[in-house]
């Protein structure tokens, strides 16, 4: 396993870290507490962090534009103003089905959205994907477990996801202009071993970055599925990746403690906070979702 120089960005613990994401404009990551319906914000340069309680669980945001944000919630996708935090429904997201929540979602270059729900209590086969695009939420994969690593190639033209409960990494072609699939899903790798697939982003070089939960690591993996590298993450359970700062060259990752005892949380002194890694890469910039046509 590598070790790369790790730092600290915020020691408030997750219970469920998730959802990084980070706006290059203003220099400011963005990640939440699914479990506690927190949502972080982080200036990275002075490393000054604020904690907004969204009052409902939320698990993912995408940039709209300088002054709103598309937040993923339990019951819906929520557009957000960023300077005072107002929260306006904007699309129902399986609000009736009282089993599942959000989880996983990351905005395709096109500027469609990708979003997953599971179960609660990661309920076998109640999990999704669905994609927004064009205002229009439309269910893409059904019958998924822990539906994560929602990620997508540099041209658009791949898009990827994972079911955790299989320890599965799906490949599926897509139509680069409006990020929709053009076939059906097939399985790009399978992680034998330690720890499971979860969160991922892909770099500026096409290369696949995925959280590996209860493995202590973020992997890299090759668009043809080869594992190139594995990264120490100080904390257990390591949830899902994001670039960050000026030249994206950082890497934050969430973790969390959930279904931690006392002992495991006291042999893992850093569950549950927010790390940034010098990984020697590049990502690129997140695009802002598009939430109708103009």
């Amino acid at each position: 396993m590598e070790q790369v120089p790790t730092s600290i960005l915020c020691a408030e613990r997750c219970h469920l870290g998730e959802g990084p994401t980070y706006d290059a404009a203003t220099d400011t990551a963005w990640w939440f507490d699914i479990l506690e319906s927190r949502l972080f914000e982080a200036r990275l340069a002075s490393r000054q962090v604020r904690v907004h309680r969204l009052g409902r669980m939320a698990s993912a945001l995408a940039r709209v534009d300088a002054e709103r944000q598309l937040v993923v919630a339990e019951d819906g996708l929520y557009v957000r103003s960023i300077a005072d935090g107002s929260m306006t429904l904007y699309r129902p997201l399986e609000a009736d089905n009282l089993v599942t929540r959000s989880n996983d979602a990351r905005v395709h270059p096109s500027g469609t959205i990708w979003i997953s729900t599971m179960g609660r209590k990661a309920e076998a086969g109640a999990g999704s994907v669905y994609a927004l695009h064009n205002g229009e939420l439309s269910r893409l994969f059904a019958n998924i477990t822990i539906p994560n690593a929602i990620c997508f190639s540099v041209d658009g033209a791949l898009g990827y996801f994972a079911d955790t409960a299989k320890n599965e990494l799906y490949r599926i072609a897509l139509d680069p202009v409006t990020g929709l699939p053009r076939g059906a899903p097939e399985v790009l790798l399978r992680h034998r071993g330690v720890g499971g697939l979860d969160g991922a982003v892909v770099d500026a070089d096409g290369q696949i970055w995925n959280a590996r939960w209860a493995g202590g690591c973020v992997d890299v993996y090759s668009p043809q599925g080869e594992h190139l590298r594995c990264l120490h993450v100080p904390a257990r359970q390591p949830s899902c990746p994001a670039f960050v700062g000026p030249d994206l060259s950082r890497l934050l990752v969430t973790s969390a403690w959930q279904d931690m005892d006392a002992a495991a949380r006291a042999a893992d002194p850093d569950h549950g906070r927010t790390f940034v890694l010098d990984v020697a890469a590049r990502g690129r910039p997140e695009p802002d979702v598009r939430l109708a046509n103009p």
